[in-house]
């Protein structure tokens, strides 16, 4: 068994090599709450590259954000996600909001509405923060609805 300390949580490594999941209990190894991290891998592949080309996120035609330095997502059969640096947002216009998700592949998302023009898109960003190990490349970044914003990838 392993075990590692992190925000006065001990969490148990239990992996099972059939199915490449990790089980993570609380302090006293209870699973109240318990949340299962699997692992990429050929069943769900997941692979982060940088995105060669200059990504611009436009909400009711306001730029929300403008980078060379994104991240291209791609997991499984889902549509590839451009993940763009906070540094290179407007973080200004956007707003943190209640909104926790978990993913058993990335962690727990956090959301953002983005308030521009004088109206408001309702958690339109989601961010993994502390993502699992295997995906924390995309901490620090931000990703997109794109039914939500227009996303666009520039050239040049």
């Amino acid at each position: 068994m392993t075990f590692q300390v992190t925000r006065r949580v001990t969490i148990f490594l239990i992996q099972s090599l059939q199915n490449r999941e990790i089980t993570i209990c609380d302090h006293i190894g209870l699973t109240k709450g318990l949340k299962v991290m699997k692992l990429p891998g050929p069943d769900h592949p997941i692979t982060i590259t940088a995105n060669p080309k200059r990504v611009r996120v436009l909400a009711d035609g306001v730029v929300i954000a403008e980078t060379t330095h994104a991240l291209t997502l791609k997991e499984a059969t889902y549509p590839a996600v451009q993940y763009v640096p906070r540094a290179d947002a407007k973080m200004e216009l956007l707003k943190r909001t209640d909104r926790i998700t978990h993913c058993p592949y990335k962690g727990d998302a956090n959301y953002f509405s983005i308030v521009a023009n004088g109206k408001a898109i309702e958690n339109a960003i989601w961010t993994y923060e502390t993502p699992f190990p295997a995906m924390t490349d995309i901490s620090g970044h931000l990703a997109f609805y794109p039914d939500k914003v227009k996303i666009e990838e520039v050239t040049g």
